[in-house]
Parts: C-alpha cells; structure tokens; sequence
C-alpha cells in the first residue's frame, strides 16, 4: 500500500516536472509578416552600414521558409545561404545558433548538436519572438560570428 501511494506521488511529481519543463520550452505563434520582416532587414542593414561590415541579412517563418532578404555591397557569397540557414536553425530549434556554438565549444553532450538537421553552430541566429512566442528567425553572415549576431540584434529590435 504504502508502495502504490509513493508510486502514485512521484507519478505525480513527474507530470508536473514534464508540464513545468514544457512551458519553459517557446511555443510557436503566427508567422512573421512580410511588414515585421523588412523592419528588421532595414534595421540591420543600419547597424552594418554603421560598421562598415558587409552582411547578408535572412527571415525566415517557423518552418524555415525565406520571409525577407538582403545582402549588401562586397559580402561574400557563401554568406547568402550562411545567413538563411542561420536564420532556419534559430526559427526550427527555438534557440540563438550562440546556443549551440557553445554547447559544441565546451564539448561532452554538447557535440550532439552536431547530429542534428539544421543545427548552425555558428553565431548570428536569433530567433524571432512576438508576445512570448516564436514566428520566425533572423540569420545574419559575412562578417565575425559575434559581429553577425550584434547585426542580428540590431534586426530583431527594429521590430520592438
């Protein structure tokens, strides 16, 4: 008897631990508007204009689709598609790709990252958050990785 309460109990403890754990994760909203898109596209290409640093700036929705893009003057072209994936991974697996590039930096259980489909260990991915939830993600390449992700904060407070 006393064996099926403590069951029950821990039962117990663990659903509520998995709902808490749950809630902790964000959860999708609407997708970003083409209008909430281009703000940030043009707020960052403010922030890289000021520094001088030639950017690829990518928006994507939540499913990894291209909303919005631009890529400056002397980028270089690999950052097109850098940019976009960057964007992707932040938008598909809910966290900044700085995330991943320290999890992979301080290795053990941090090198699974490497086994997973659109997972950019590269900084610069942001993911695009309006009322609490996720509509999208904002990439930015062509320069230092720290610099990619000071153009992509940039972008992503255009639209506050």
């Amino acid at each position: 008897m006393r064996f099926a309460r403590l069951a029950a109990l821990g039962g117990g403890i663990a659903a509520l631990t998995a709902g808490i754990a749950f809630a902790q994760v964000p959860q999708y909203g609407p997708n970003v508007t083409i209008e909430q898109a281009r703000k940030m596209v043009a707020a960052g290409v403010v922030e890289a204009k000021k520094n001088n640093w030639p950017v690829a700036i990518a928006v994507v929705d939540t499913a990894g689709q291209l909303v919005a893009f631009e890529r400056l003057d002397q980028t270089q072209t690999a950052s097109t598609m850098i940019a976009q994936d960057k964007a992707v991974s932040a938008a598909m697996l809910r966290r900044p790709t700085k995330v991943i590039q320290d999890a992979l930096a301080a290795g053990g259980a941090g090198v699974r990252f490497l086994g997973l489909r659109y997972a950019s260990p590269v900084e610069g991915g942001i993911p695009i958050t309006v009322d609490g939830k996720i509509v999208g993600g904002i990439g930015v390449s062509g320069v230092t990785s720290e610099q990619d992700g000071m153009v992509a904060a940039a972008g992503l407070a255009g639209l506050k």
